[in-house]
């Protein structure tokens, strides 16, 4: 779980810090911010559309092998970007951005997968908790190294020391790591009889540590019933609530320094230190969302209590707490709603990771990877559509000009609200494919030929 953690906040250091950055970039490239609108969220294109063949990638070659691989790569990615000069800088950003997209696609996948193989079903919010408090840290810590190192570095600098963080993660984890955690020389006999217990198909006493176990992934390895998968309702759900999720959250690692700099006045590092506050919240709801989700399955056996309810409710407050913020003038107070709003919206995120080993059955990495490109693509409209916005409202209400970013704020806050709609309406009881389309009118077929 803590190499897992610490791969989640490098990515998130490289990703993120842009945010911050942009501003600078922006004004020393002379690019507009409807460019640099399409820059930002030219990661989110790729990352989105590379989710399912990342992930199974992941699934053939497993965790140790393809999570370094993805970190060497996104690292380098991440130092394309301080080759971005002269009139070709533009060019070189959106190639740094699109590859980080692909190169970070795998990780979460892979991730979630084996945290179904290294967790019991009553741990796993808890470690997808802990996954996604890291994303935040992650963002938090780019956002505040970003601000403190641009002025003494430069962004360039910055962003080659951001790069060499993932390339020593990969070295410690392929060395460490192994894909089973039978397999780890570090597992006593009292923990692999535990493993047995819970994992039945397992032989031996004291299991194959040679950490070679491609044949047992490949004999475990079923067709993926897309159609069964993709005309499904808890599908859209699952999918529908992390659009909205990810074109919320994603405001903070874009827009949300820049809004504060336009709208309360506050220097480029001060916003990078405001811009961090809903980020730690996050880190810290997605900790209690983890163990409150996983204590309440303990105690009630009910999936639809545990992730659905406990979800719904949180999203909601969020959506009440961000339009709170726009009555406030202070930029302290604003963010401190906001932030509050960040902190109960993030006790959603593991019951989202987890829902899909919930209900995923053999299908997990598949469910997850599907759920997390809709996200991104959520994402991408958001980051996209904020210019688009800006202009708009600057454009039929001249005199409303100088507070378009409200209109944003609106827009943030109902994307939570749709994200609350997506749970109140997912049905929990059985895995996905119990709730196909395609499966209840090959059944009635059947019924009406018996």
């Amino acid at each position: 779980m803590a190499w897992l953690c610490l791969a989640a906040t490098i990515a998130y250091i490289c990703r993120n810090s842009i945010g911050t950055l942009e501003s600078t970039i922006r004004e020393e490239l002379e690019i507009t911010k409807r460019t640099m609108g399409y820059i930002m969220s030219s990661f989110f294109l790729t990352y989105a559309i590379f989710q399912i063949p990342t992930g199974l990638l992941g699934d053939r070659w497993g965790s140790r092998r393809c999570l370094p691989l993805f970190a060497v790569a996104w690292s380098a990615a991440s130092a394309l970007m301080a080759c971005a000069v002269g009139t070709v800088g533009v060019l070189v950003l959106f190639i740094s951005r699109l590859a980080g997209g692909v190169c970070q696609a795998g990780l979460f996948p892979c991730a979630t997968n084996t945290a179904s193989k290294w967790f019991p079903p009553t741990g796993r919010a808890l470690c997808t908790g802990g996954l996604g408090s890291f994303m935040s840290i992650g963002g938090a810590l780019g956002g505040i190294l970003s601000g403190l190192l641009l002025e003494p570095l430069g962004w360039r600098i910055t962003m080659l020391a951001f790069s060499s963080f993932g390339v020593i993660w990969a070295i410690g984890f392929y060395l460490w790591f192994r894909d089973r955690p039978e397999d780890h020389a570090g597992v006593n006999t009292e923990e692999l009889a535990l493993i047995q217990a819970d994992r039945p198909g397992l032989s031996g006493e004291t299991g194959d540590r040679s950490g070679t176990d491609d044949a047992t992934m490949a004999s475990s390895r079923v067709a993926t019933p897309w159609s069964a998968l993709l005309l499904n309702s808890a599908t859209w759900c699952i999918c529908g609530q992390q659009f909205f999720r990810a074109a919320g959250y994603i405001f903070f690692a874009s827009w949300f320094a820049t809004y504060l700099q336009e709208t309360r006045n506050v220097s480029p590092a001060k916003s990078g230190f405001l811009n961090a506050l809903p980020l730690l919240a996050t880190v810290c709801g997605t900790w209690i969302g983890g163990a409150f989700s996983d204590t309440l399955y303990r105690r009630t056996g009910s999936i639809g209590v545990a992730r659905r309810k406990l979800a719904a409710a949180c999203l909601l407050s969020c959506a009440g707490f961000v339009m709170a913020a726009y009555f406030i003038a202070d930029p302290l107070w604003a963010v401190g709603f906001i932030s509050l709003g960040a902190l109960v919206a993030s006790v959603a995120g593991p019951c989202a990771y987890t829902i899909t080993i919930d209900m995923g059955d053999r299908h997990v990495a598949t469910l997850f990877a599907t759920m997390n490109m809709c996200g991104n693509f959520g994402a991408l409209l958001f980051i996209n559509g904020v210019p688009l916005l800006l202009d708009l409202v600057g454009r039929h209400y001249p005199g409303y000009a100088g507070s378009a970013w409200d209109a944003v704020l609106l827009l943030f806050a109902l994307m939570y609200v749709g994200a609350a709609a997506c749970w109140f309406f997912l049905k929990t009881n059985g895995t996905v494919l119990d709730h196909s389309w395609v499966a209840r009118a090959r059944d009635v077929e059947d019924a009406r030929e018996e």
